[in-house]
């Protein structure tokens, strides 16, 4: 029997999928899972694949099934359990061999183990799409060394998602690149996600709308220029009934978001990186407080219920759509951000434009927002995609909307977050001289931190340092 070309470790949700779709393109694919059953199950359930997997029950013979110089996948939950798994193949393996952690990893935790392995060739690769994405085509963001990705481009290309022939797999730069933009991408998503739940509850709670007219809500927009995945499947989760009770599904899911941290990172890196991101910090918050079931219920008891109702006459869908539209302008303006600081912090000169282009198609974020957004990048990295002049004209025809829906969850006890943050994002970066000088005074006031003058001088201090000093 030929060798395989390439091998996976991890035949999880995630893993099994991947090497479906590895061996669905035409490659041969050894695999090893901890429980050699779960590997047994997966050949015998690959059907017409079956004869390009080889499945192994140790991990010796799952190394001597590759052809050399191997290229291995790891896909085991992200943490101990990585840095486990490599210190058991990397002794197995000859120095050419690759290993490569396609794992949900924290983008530090890559970096260490990049320079632990030293000229032994290692990537970590951030892969998007959830199962479906990895069984039918993922956007793929590759972090390590160049000639590592060059290796195995030609797999990862392959089995990635397509957009109009463009493949959605890049190399992003060295070390943890890859999975850094996997973490930013991961705090759009929940940002997004956020977004739209909030825009959902107007019309649930404000607007008294039941599950079938906020579905054909969903759907509409789907057609225009919120089209995009978490848009679509919005809309089929407002239809769906459960199977159970008849009731609309949307009706029995329990009111608490779950998380695996990934957004969190996102938001506790921004704060290291000084990049302000408040609509993704905003949507982090709001997982978190939705976890808090039982303190929300003992506040209605004792505030009571917000009004919530909304007149009709008040807000119409088109409203509500150009204020999620703008919402939604700010989120990635504010997560592209962060990448290029991130870019300058650590020196890895991530190609912002085709970050976006590797989101157009098989992640979740993907939308048809960003073949204009990577446009954008393409004719100016540099600048905040509010900046550009197509997002400029969009949140020019936008924001009253948005300020207007934020304006309503106001004075009607609907929270928004997500939709407030992003607004006072907007006003903030349109405000030339904002309110910081009272916070700098105040700093100079009680630790004579001293300050920069409009007129030129810093280290300059106020009236009150001499007081001091007199008195």
């Amino acid at each position: 029997m030929s060798k395989s070309e390439i091998g996976l470790i991890g035949l999880g949700t995630m893993g099994a999928a991947l090497a479906s779709n590895i061996a669905d393109n035409g490659f041969r694919i050894a695999v090893w899972n901890r429980t050699t059953s779960v590997t047994q199950a997966f050949h015998r359930d690959a059907g017409t694949l079956a004869d390009r997997i080889t499945p192994t029950e140790t991990l010796e013979d799952f190394v001597a099934a590759i052809e050399t110089p191997r290229a291995i996948i790891v896909m085991v939950p992200a943490g101990d359990a990585v840095d486990e798994q490599i210190a058991r193949l990397r002794p197995l393996l000859g120095d050419d061999d690759l290993i490569i952690d396609a794992g949900n990893a924290n983008f530090h935790d890559t970096n260490r183990r990049a320079e632990a392995s030293g000229d032994l060739p290692y990537l970590g690769i951030g892969v998007s799409g959830g199962e479906e994405g990895a069984r039918f085509g993922p956007s793929i963001m590759g972090g390590g060394r160049k000639v590592y990705w060059d290796r195995v481009s030609h797999v990862l290309e392959k089995i990635a998602a397509d957009y109009e022939g463009e493949p959605c797999a890049a190399w992003m730069g060295e070390a943890g690149a890859g999975h850094f933009v996997k973490a930013v991408h991961n705090g759009i998503e929940y940002c997004d996600m956020q977004l739209i739940s909030e825009a959902y509850g107007v019309m649930r709670d404000g607007l008294a709308m039941d599950a079938t007219e906020i579905a054909t809500v969903f759907d509409g927009w789907n057609d225009g220029v919120l089209k995009s995945y978490l848009i679509e499947i919005s809309g089929k989760v407002a239809a769906a009934t459960d199977p159970a009770t008849g009731k609309p599904m949307l009706e029995v899911i329990v009111d608490a978001a779950g998380q695996k941290g990934t957004g969190r990172w996102t938001v506790i890196e921004a704060q290291h990186l000084g990049a302000p991101i408040p609509g993704i910090e905003a949507a982090v918050v709001a997982r978190n407080l939705s976890s808090r079931r039982d303190e929300r219920a003992r506040g209605e008891e004792i505030f009571g219920a917000a009004p919530r109702r909304i007149d009709r006459d008040a807000i119409d869908m088109d409203t509500l759509e150009r204020a999620l539209i703008a919402g939604k302008i700010l989120s990635y303006a504010q997560g592209f951000t962060m990448i290029a600081a991130a870019s300058e912090q650590f020196g890895w000169k991530l190609p912002l434009p085709e970050i976006a282009r590797v989101w157009r198609e098989g992640c979740i974020i993907r939308s048809a927002m960003l073949n204009d957004m990577a446009d954008a990048l393409t004719e100016d990295a540099s600048r905040n995609l509010m900046f550009a002049p197509y997002f400029t004209r969009h949140l020019e025809d936008t924001h009253d909307a948005l300020r207007t829906v934020v304006a309503l969850g106001a004075t009607h006890g609907i929270a928004m977050p997500a939709l407030s943050s992003c607004l006072a994002y907007f006003d903030a970066m349109r405000t030339a001289r904002g309110t910081a000088n009272m916070i700098q005074g105040q700093r100079d006031f009680f630790g004579a931190h001293g300050f920069e003058r409009i007129d030129g001088g810093t280290g300059q201090h106020g009236p009150w340092a001499m007081k001091a000093q007199s008195g």
